[in-house]
């Protein structure tokens, strides 16, 4: 039996290499996985990968760039569910009804892996392995939507945004970027739909983040200059805390006039 192999270049930019790599396919199994299932596939900022109510056919892998994707109420508003990095998957949703439920718009020049369901449903049953991967992987997507549910469900507006900028920094972190800073690829419009607050308070919550010294913000780009205090006002942490560990509030530093646009 060919012995176990470390994946292609290719799959740690489209699945998680921890998660790949440890499953224990052949170098023969391997091929036959990337040349069936993973199909590179461009998408040109602004453009959609799939809309809403569109046949389901193929799961997708973001490899580089970024998505939102969103729904549409009875009255024509777009609500903003959720933001996909390189890693994350998109059309899950499709799976239970055959259609998209909702669409998956690119916010800069993206590319995917594209995945025909039908192929990955004949493969999974061939190679065990490959199916309790995208069971893993599924489960993961579902685990994190349900988390950011939770987190945004029932907190103030400055709890939210904290939450928000710390969830995007921890997912870029895990994925080999900063964990202090960050250029926002969603509008301030697509943030307050997000995080279901209006667009004035989501820009009055983040000049009072800078006014407190939390963060600095230029255009898009974000920087965390206080993790912990953000952390505790995102109730990320214990507000039991000792005295004694607990940072001290930073105060905004003299150096010239705050810079907010975020578009």
């Amino acid at each position: 039996m060919t012995p176990p192999i470390s994946p292609p270049l290719v799959f740690p930019r489209c699945i998680p290499s921890e998660l790949f790599g440890s499953i224990g396919l052949s170098a023969q199994e391997l091929t036959k996985v990337q040349h069936l299932l993973m199909v590179p596939r461009k998408v040109k900022k602004g453009a959609a990968l799939f809309r809403e109510g569109q046949p389901f056919k193929e799961l997708f892998a973001v490899r580089s760039g970024s998505f939102k994707t969103s729904l549409r109420s009875a009255d024509g508003r777009t609500q903003v569910i959720g933001l996909q990095l390189p890693g994350d998957f998109l059309g899950i949703q499709g799976i239970a009804e055959q259609r998209h439920p909702c669409e998956a718009l690119a916010l800069e020049d993206s590319e995917v892996c594209a995945m025909a369901f039908e192929q990955i449903e004949v493969l999974a049953r061939e190679l065990p392995p490959l199916q309790r991967l995208f069971h893993t992987l599924m489960s993961g997507e579902l685990l994190r939507e349900s988390r950011a549910i939770v987190s945004l469900g029932n907190a103030g507006a400055e709890a939210r945004v904290a939450c928000f900028l710390l969830t995007q920094l921890e997912r870029l972190k895990a994925r080999g970027f900063s964990g202090f800073e960050m250029v926002l690829r969603l509008s301030r419009e697509d943030i307050s739909s997000y995080l279901g607050l209006k667009v004035e308070t989501v820009s009055r919550v983040f000049s009072k983040l800078v006014d407190k010294g939390l963060i600095k913000v230029d255009n898009r780009h974000v920087q965390v200059l206080t993790h912990d205090v953000l952390a505790e006002l995102a109730h990320l942490r214990s507000p039991n805390t000792p005295q004694e560990m607990k940072p001290r509030r930073a105060t905004r530093a003299a150096s010239g006039p705050k810079r907010i646009n975020l578009e």
